[in-house]
């Protein structure tokens, strides 16, 4: 059986995005790890911040996330008093999720660490590079999928 030539990966549109975000990743984490937080809490609490009682699943549609993963991201965050979910006052089997007042202070003192995190990467790359990407990568998210 004839064997297929493998992949050059630099050709490969999915390894490098994986590779740039985990690059991404790294860095924003060693900077809110001091804030107590991974990139991904700190993505859903700023989120939350930015629509305040929204609904789980409109939450995982915005962060392009499956809604399990979400339920599973948001525990910690909530365990630690961050994050509250109540029924929705319209539908009380749907959640709706709300930083708390004690959220609101650890996202303030997180986004000092983000800010550094978003300095850093700006310095690496270019600030109007990053701007570019930025968009670029927003705009493929926004398209419907197929």
């Amino acid at each position: 059986m004839p064997t297929k030539p493998p992949v050059p990966m630099p050709a490969c549109h999915c390894f490098a995005l994986r590779q740039a975000a985990r690059f991404a990743s790294v860095l924003y984490d060693r900077h809110l790890a001091k804030a107590g937080l991974t990139t991904s809490q700190f993505s859903i609490m700023s989120a939350i911040r930015a629509t305040p009682g929204v609904a789980v699943h409109d939450l995982a549609e915005r962060l392009v996330m499956e809604r399990t993963s979400l339920v599973r991201a948001i525990q910690p965050l909530t365990r630690d008093g961050w994050v509250q979910q109540l029924p929705a006052p319209d539908h009380p089997r749907k959640l709706v999720l709300s930083l708390t007042a004690a959220g609101e202070r650890h996202y303030v003192q997180a986004y000092e660490h983000w800010l550094a995190a978003q300095q850093e990467f700006e310095a690496q790359v270019g600030a109007e590079h990053a701007a570019d990407l930025r968009g670029d990568l927003l705009d493929l998210t926004a398209r419907p999928a197929p």
